[in-house]
């Protein structure tokens, strides 16, 4: 499947393609926007790759994909996320974005903005309630991040 790019296109890093963002990387992919895609199952990640994705293989051939400043997806089951984020954080560069779209535990949100701040690397908290519509009707999501002004605890969007 060959798309012809948008000028306005994005492109996004997915972590994790589960139901949910399954939706959502079919739907972006579709819009000509450009999907680097990881999993933990191979033929998930082959088929979005026979779809347009580009696929890796690990979380490391993933993060050498990253292009500056990159945007990262992130939707794993929660117990998952901090795991996740060890092996990333040292693989991440400076302006980088890291979504979190599992709906973990807001405490644990604000706490792992924290803790990436001082890397450079900003984290936004993005619950995702499309349920199976969102393929057809797209994401219906809930974001909270710190504001610009304010980046300590107090500034995190609730």
């Amino acid at each position: 499947m060959v798309l012809e790019r948008k000028e306005n296109y994005v492109e996004l890093r997915m972590i994790g393609l589960g139901r949910m963002i399954a939706h959502m990387v079919q739907r972006l992919i579709r819009a000509g926007h450009e999907c680097v895609v990881c999993d933990l199952r191979s033929e998930a990640v082959q088929a979005f790759a026979k779809d347009g994705a580009v696929g890796t293989s690990s979380l490391e051939d993933f993060a050498n994909k990253l292009k500056n400043p990159h945007a990262i997806w992130m939707m794993v089951p929660a117990a998952e996320d901090d795991p996740t984020l060890n092996i990333l954080i040292p693989l991440l560069q400076r302006d980088g974005v890291v979504i979190d779209g599992g709906n973990s535990y807001y405490h644990n949100d604000i706490r792992r903005a924290v803790e990436l701040k001082p890397k450079g690397v900003h984290y936004v908290d993005v619950g995702d309630s499309s349920g199976v519509w969102g393929s057809e009707r797209g994401s219906c999501l809930m974001i909270g991040g710190h504001e610009e002004k304010d980046a300590n605890t107090r500034g995190f969007a609730r």
